[in-house]
């Protein structure tokens, strides 16, 4: 790999124009979802024989055939889920992060607020941890979500009704210097540190650890009478130590007793492991964390009647093999490693659905669209009739049919941007009460979906409808972009570190296509990459070894040229021996 800070080659000059601008906005084509759909259901005639079978005989018959496709990278790793082809939910994790959600930390409380009703504990992070008043006592708060089926306290401690304190009396309780344990249930956004409760709550497969909570209880998600009677006979027969409580999952839904003895066991055995360190570190510390999000993905996503995981990292391919086999061996059948030359999120037109998440206007089926705007206070949706037309001659039910179009649509980006806190919806004005409250029922039913929860107003006189959608970490678009250096923060543009990830997606990219169609595979590509300095420096330093890695892997030579007057969004790969751009 070879670099230079100044050009001193030939560069047609549009090109060194056009490095000097900001990257002009692409319109991206919208992929019909029966595009989409149709595409999965050939996939899905591709299955092996026995998932076939098993998939007809299952409940699965007439559900949509859902996907999982991870892309795993040296600086990230995504994950998405594809239901019927169309991209149903988005995750990113980028290496080196801390996964704070979920996180437990034994801390010390370094000052009480008593306006705020709150205690602020050193996690040893670089901002205090939140603790309101009425999640600082384990169980003084009830969950409405969840029937209780059993109590696993003692005799004493559940004749002993647990009062809550009153507020003057947490800073005598709990006075500056205690060592307390808590557990983060938001993460830090902006200049906000991170929430947190002592009520802990370790999830697993089937079942969730409470481990300062005696009661037991049956997700009220799970609506089927008979099914709940099953699951609440299967709770009182488990072997759950005094004191510890535990919920049923809805993934719980259908399960044998032995799944929910083994989950059980492995939840106990890492409170153990929890416990060690907090006997044996001083305060504060992370006593446990998260697993990573392959991890993750074989914990959550495999029970949900997934059809197929695809993931394109062999060493990843082999990590989740081993985890499904520890849980459920029969599992592995679903996990196959993706060797094809075009990137996987190319192949499955899923980069095309993610570059349209972070886009202002989003369009609709029927020629419609919406605007999303995300503010410091709220995230603003506008729903627009655009080209959208009706059936009926007179138009009288395309106003309604925008804006359940709409409805569905607003509840799908919100899953995929992340987006939580206060949402107000902007629908076209519809007089009669019967269309609203069909807008706001389709509203609802798509964000039942959503495990993150929500509660959504009824529409009002002017047509805006109200929600708020519980946030625990930043929206993605706020992992992705900085603050701009050319508007003093005004606006923003993409990090160097996510520029290095384009760029280096880009190069695979590139590197795959003109492999894929060369009949001299074996012989050496010379790539010259023009960028800004800033993003040079990220891979001159921190990626550097990502760039040998594809120069090895991929039998290429890259040069790199930088120019501070290239916009920082702005880079061309050219090919080194003829000075044309490669695409």
């Amino acid at each position: 790999m070879t670099q230079s800070t100044k050009n001193t080659d030939t560069i047609d000059p549009k090109t060194h124009e056009e490095l000097q601008k900001p990257p002009k906005e692409e319109i991206i084509e919208h992929i019909p979802a029966e595009k989409l759909k149709k595409e999965s259901r050939s996939r899905a005639k591709k299955q092996p024989i026995l998932q076939k079978i098993a998939r007809a005989l299952s409940a699965q018959k007439h559900e949509p055939y859902r996907e999982l496709i991870i892309n795993a990278e040296p600086l990230e790793t995504r994950v998405a889920l594809l239901v019927d082809g169309v991209l149903d939910k988005f995750e990113v994790e980028r290496t080196g992060e801390q996964r704070m959600v979920g996180a437990i930390f034994k801390g010390k409380i370094q000052n009480l607020e008593n306006g705020l009703k709150a205690a602020f504990v050193d996690i040893g992070q670089p901002k205090n941890a939140f603790l309101h008043y009425w999640d600082i006592i384990p169980g003084a708060q009830e969950d409405n979500s969840i029937e209780i089926v059993r109590d696993t306290r003692s005799e004493e401690k559940r004749n002993k009704k647990i009062e809550k304190p009153n507020l003057k009396d947490i800073p005598k309780m709990f006075p500056i210097g205690t060592e307390i344990i808590l557990q983060i249930t938001k993460g830090q956004i902006g200049s906000k540190g991170p929430r947190t409760t002592t009520n802990l709550a370790i999830p697993g497969r089937f079942l969730v650890l409470m481990p300062f909570s005696g009661q037991c209880g049956v997700s009220r998600k799970i609506d089927n009478k008979e099914e709940r009677d099953r699951l609440k006979t299967i709770l009182r027969g488990l072997k759950i130590p005094e004191g510890m409580g535990v919920i049923i999952r809805t993934a719980g839904e259908g399960k044998k007793t032995r799944y929910f003895v083994r989950d059980l066991y492995m939840l106990l055995k890492k409170w153990e492991d929890i416990q060690h360190r907090l006997k044996t570190q001083d305060a504060p510390c992370m006593l446990y964390q998260e697993p990573d999000i392959i991890e993750r993905t074989v914990r959550d996503f495999l029970t949900e009647n997934i059809d197929r995981v695809l993931v394109d990292s062999d060493q990843r391919h082999k990590a989740m093999i081993e985890s499904v086999n520890q849980i459920s061996p029969r599992s592995r059948r679903k996990i196959a490693h993706f060797t094809d030359d075009i990137p996987i999120f190319e192949r499955f037109n899923i980069e095309r659905q993610i570059e349209q998440t972070f886009q202002r206007r989003v369009p609709l089926p029927g020629g419609g669209e919406i605007v999303i705007e995300e503010t410091e206070a709220l995230v603003a949706i506008d729903v627009n009739t655009g080209g959208h037309r009706g059936k009926d001659k007179d138009g009288k039910n395309y106003i309604v049919n925008v804006n359940l179009e709409a409805a569905s649509e607003i509840a799908r980006q919100i899953r995929l941007r992340n987006i939580g806190g206060l949402i107000i919806m902007d629908f076209i004005d519809m007089k009669a009460k019967k269309d609203r409250n069909a807008v706001l029922g389709r509203m609802r039913k798509e964000m039942a979906m959503d495990k993150a929860k929500s509660h959504i107003l009824p529409i009002s006189p002017l047509g805006i409808m109200q929600m708020t959608r519980q946030r625990h970490s930043e929206s993605h678009s706020s992992g992705i972009y900085e603050g701009c250096p050319y508007c003093s923060g005004k606006g923003i543009v993409k990090s160097p570190r996510s520029m290095s990830v384009e760029i280096q997606r880009r190069l695979v990219s590139i590197i795959r296509h003109v492999r894929a169609g060369d009949q001299n595979v074996g012989r050496e590509l010379s790539l010259r990459v023009l960028i800004h300095p800033t993003n040079l420096e990220r891979l001159r330093r921190e990626d550097a070894q990502h760039l040998v890695d594809i120069e090895k892997a991929y039998n290429v030579q890259l040069s790199f040229r930088a120019d501070p007057a290239y916009h920082v969004e702005n880079f061309r790969i050219l090919d080194a021996e003829t000075g044309k751009e490669m695409r």
